[in-house]
């Protein structure tokens, strides 16, 4: 359909629990999102994040609303934060188009800082790796949804990665955002019977961004965040993971530990259900991974996880880090929340664990 003269349509996605309403324009062949208030003034001291994945534009995205509530000082979004799905830019437009204007999204924007990196589905294509066509002008795209500043770094290098860094030196958070689909090799086998690659050429990153993390751990800060689209630290179970790409896995512990980084932990998305899981290895501290997905999007039965702490959440959930940086030693409190905003999921950390 093509439309002369603007206009303006209601759109309405009614999906299980609740009605999802917004107001999209089009003028002639262009698409104009709603406006979207991203937040940009400093933050100097972080002592809340808010995190999740997974959030299908077609569905109401009421847990939006509860992280707004608990008042983050950011909300980190760890990909398929929309479902477009397809080769057709116009398509993906509209899609992003549907979630800038939903009212629970403005809502988060009205509250907190808000970054982001994707995964699959706002990449383009389910389970996708470097071979998807189209994935400078998904980039452009992307950065254009979330505002990034026109001198973001971003714009100088192939793929979205990323870092950001809030609060003095003795309070320092690192959020480092990691592309894991511009540059993934494809995977072996078929979806959900995916098989261990061990070809030392086999990546999950190009060695352009693996030198960029290697700089950025090794720079001065407290507490380091990872955000992962997919999941780090747990055993192979035949869904899209790290361990599909043991090597690459290996490598990343390597790295943390040739660096020194004290302080690392990871957030992850991408399997629709929400755990905890960590994973210790030889001369190195725990390693933990807090995966919040979906949104939306549910998964009834979690797969097998040996490193997994305490129960999985097999709802709609968000995850929440604190950090209590009153004490000698801060406290970082991991939490995961259901589709209800009950905490399911609680696990203290001091920060003299995550240390050399």
């Amino acid at each position: 359909m093509k439309l002369k003269n603007k206009t303006t349509f209601l759109f309405a996605a009614v999906i299980g629990m609740g009605l999802s309403m917004g107001l999209m324009s089009f003028n002639g062949d262009q698409i104009l999102w709603c406006n979207r208030p991203f937040k940009t003034s400093p933050i100097p001291l972080v002592q809340r994040i808010c995190f999740g994945s997974c959030a299908h534009q077609n569905k109401q995205e009421y847990l939006l609303a509860d992280i707004a509530k608990l008042k983050p000082d950011l909300m980190v979004y760890l990909g398929d934060n929309i479902y477009a799905d397809t080769k057709n830019m116009r398509v993906m437009r509209e899609k992003y188009g549907m979630l800038s204007c939903k009212k629970e999204f403005r809502m988060l924007l009205d509250a907190t800082h808000v970054i982001a990196t994707w995964d699959d589905h706002d990449y383009g294509k389910d389970d996708a790796g470097m071979e998807y066509p189209m994935k400078k002008e998904s980039k452009d795209m992307f950065l254009e949804f979330w505002n990034e500043p026109k001198n973001s770094d971003r714009y100088k290098h192939d793929g979205v990665y990323t870092s950001y860094y809030y609060g003095d030196s003795a309070h320092r958070v690192q959020i480092i955002l990691l592309d894991l689909r511009s540059f993934r090799t494809a995977m072996l086998g078929k979806e959900d019977h995916y098989v261990p690659n061990f070809d030392t050429t086999a990546a999950m990153m190009d060695s352009t961004e693996w030198a960029w993390l290697h700089g950025e751990l090794l720079k001065p800060a407290q507490i380091r965040i990872i955000g992962s689209s997919i999941q780090f630290a747990t055993e192979h179970n035949g869904w899209e993971a790290w361990a599909n790409f043991p090597l690459q896995q290996q490598k990343m512990f390597d790295m943390i530990k040739e660096t020194k980084a004290n302080g690392v932990l990871f957030i992850s998305g991408d399997v629709h259900y929400a755990e905890l899981s960590m994973q210790k290895k030889e001369g190195m501290y725990p390693i933990y991974d807090m995966t919040s997905s979906g949104l939306t999007q549910v998964e009834m039965k979690a797969s097998k996880n040996q490193y997994r702490i305490d129960k999985p959440i097999n709802t709609r959930n968000f995850g929440m880090i604190d950090i209590d940086w009153s004490q000698a030693d801060p406290t970082i409190l991991v939490r995961g929340f259901d589709w209800q905003a009950k905490e399911r999921i609680i696990h203290g950390i001091k920060l003299s664990e995550l240390k050399f």
